[in-house]
């Protein structure tokens, strides 16, 4: 037989103290009639009677102040599980494994609400007119080979943004990029000596907003860089191919940056970096960034930035037998004496947003490099310069397709750019088609130009002024990030 638990006891109890209860207001009541009945009857004693009585309803009122009191015991009792079961002690309290479990989940679901995981696959046909000999597409940043199904770019995008409202002043992003365009953007050697290391990490960088006044924006690490109007990922780019300026201003920084909002219309920049396009840096000058993002109306944004570095090596990679080693297989000599001379970057551009289906963008840069700097009979060579700008006009037809153009100038001078000096120009038609919600065709005539021959041909070692390409791009991404990537 079970053992019985404390809630059935007491229950018991309680239903026996009912009964007797009942049982002793019966009997007073059967008293008091049997009194009123005999009253007359000259052998009861009256006063006993009434003694008796008297003693019966206190009982009763005894009885019912002892049913009072083991009701609440007797209720509590009875909801705990029995001991029987195995699964609590008398001492431990009830737990509800169903509001435990969702306890844990709600924590899970509240961590992935405030971190985004997207995917971008990014693809493109391209046609080059001159039948190129290589069948390479030259001054083009992304879409560099004709006559092929090339794969741009698979993208993934780890983010956990900050959230000062819900009490989350941190947060860090990771880009991992893999493709062809990972070839053009990241780890050239020229720029730093270990490329391989980072080249598939487009970005990784962590955020602090410090409270102070609106909050200030400080990053660590490796990030896009906001030099030029044009970025990383196609589907937030008014073109599919991307402008001469693009693929001449730095890709990416490594370093600090911190954004201070002075109001709602005005924020300024400043970044401390190792270099342009250097994860690692190749001297030990601190390229420095000042700028600012002004927002006059709801409609227009306006970007300035100017730029301060140093880009010149002072140390050569050799080979292991150097005397100043860094890693199995990568090893330095000192330049004596290193270039020293100057990077000055000015770069403007603003967009406006005319209507909700007509916008506009213009950029202008001006780009000056000193190989020294202080000029002197030794050290007398001219600097390299290179300016001009782009304009962009984007109008959407339809909630599906949208029309867009770029034109653009690039006066190259000293041939930092393309290895010669030379004026390049270019025209742009972009057609977009928003197949779905994540899912975009684009199709592009784009032909580039100069005074000097600077473009393949179909014959080896002879070079054209002009070239004309048309590319069909299909783009798809997904993820709960909103907005540009």
């Amino acid at each position: 037989m079970e053992s019985m638990n404390y809630g059935e006891c007491l229950s018991k109890q309680l239903v026996m103290a009912m009964i007797f209860a009942t049982c002793a207001c019966g009997t007073s009541l059967h008293a008091q009639s049997v009194v009123a009945s005999q009253s007359g009857s000259a052998n009861e004693n009256p006063q006993a009677t009434e003694d008796r009585i008297s003693r019966l309803e206190a009982e009763v009122a005894e009885l019912k102040a002892m049913i009072k009191q083991l009701q609440p015991t007797a209720v509590a009792a009875s909801a705990a599980p029995s001991s029987g079961s195995g699964s609590h002690t008398e001492s431990e309290p009830p737990v509800d494994q169903g509001n435990s479990l969702q306890v844990e989940d709600r924590k899970a679901l509240d961590f992935l609400h405030g971190t985004t995981i997207n995917v971008g696959l990014d693809g493109y046909y391209a046609y080059n007119f001159n039948h190129p000999v290589g069948r390479v597409n030259l001054l083009r940043a992304y879409d560099v080979l004709s006559n092929e199904f090339s794969l741009n770019q698979a993208s993934v995008v780890l983010e956990r943004a900050p959230d000062p409202a819900a009490g989350r002043r941190w947060g860090a992003r990771v880009d991992l990029q893999f493709g062809q365009a990972t070839d053009t953007l990241q780890g050239n050697p020229a720029n730093e000596p270990r490329p391989e290391i980072y080249r598939n990490i487009f970005q990784a960088y962590g955020t602090y907003i410090v409270p102070i006044g609106k909050g200030v924006t400080v990053d660590f690490g490796k990030w896009s860089s906001s030099l030029g109007i044009e970025g990383n990922y196609s589907k937030d780019q008014i073109n599919y191919s991307r402008a001469y300026w693009f693929d001449f201003l730095p890709f990416y920084h490594m370093g600090v940056r911190a954004s201070i909002p002075i109001n709602d219309k005005f924020t300024i920049n400043y970044w401390v970096v190792n270099g342009t396009n250097q994860v690692e840096a190749t001297n030990g000058f601190k390229d420095e960034l000042f700028g600012f993002v002004a927002k006059p109306s709801k409609t227009v944004t306006w970007t300035m930035n100017y730029y301060l570095g140093q880009e010149h090596a002072d140390r050569l990679v050799v080979s292991p037998t150097s005397a100043i080693p860094v890693q199995p297989g990568l090893s330095f000599d000192a330049i004596r004496p290193a270039p020293d001379g100057r990077t000055h970057i000015f770069d403007s551009y603003v967009t406006w947003q005319a209507t909700p289906r007509l916008s506009f963008a213009l950029e202008g840069d001006y780009f000056i490099q000193r190989l020294w700097k202080n000029q002197s009979s030794l050290h007398s060579s001219a600097p390299s310069h290179v300016d001009g700008g782009v304009a962009y006009v984007r109008y959407q037809l339809t909630p599906k397709i949208a029309l867009a153009s770029r034109a653009e100038y690039l006066s190259d001078r000293g041939g930092l750019f393309s290895g010669l000096t030379q004026a390049l120009k270019e025209n742009t038609v972009t057609f977009d088609y928003t197949v779905a919600d994540g899912l975009l065709m684009r199709y592009e005539w784009r032909r580039d130009f100069s005074n000097q021959p600077s473009f393949l041909s179909d014959v080896q070692g002879v070079l054209s002024k002009h070239q004309s390409t048309v590319t069909a791009a299909l783009i798809w991404w997904w993820g709960r990030k909103e907005g540009a990537w």
